[in-house]
């Protein structure tokens, strides 16, 4: 089974990067620690301007889905909760 971070959905070369330089170096440490906290070890060392859409991608990448079959619901849920570190 693929363990890659590529290997997910929505990850490509330059996320990749970015969730390696944080730490997260496999698709099962990204899945247990989960998309609000990689989110959040990226914007707090890697890139302090990242977006919500990034954290969208990882939320999607965790589920195993595109972002944008995130429902608006669960989108808003994460913004609301991505808003307590966001600066």
């Amino acid at each position: 089974m693929d363990n890659s971070l590529r290997g997910l959905p929505n990850i490509g070369k330059t996320l990749e990067e970015k969730l390696i330089k944080a730490g997260i170096a496999s698709a099962d440490q990204l899945k247990e620690m989960g998309s609000l906290e990689a989110f959040r070890r990226i914007r707090a060392g890697v890139d302090t301007s990242s977006c919500l859409s990034m954290l969208f991608a990882l939320e999607g990448a965790v589920q195993g889905i595109r972002w944008h079959e995130l429902h608006k619901e669960f989108r808003d849920k994460l913004t609301q909760e991505a808003k307590k570190f966001i600066r």
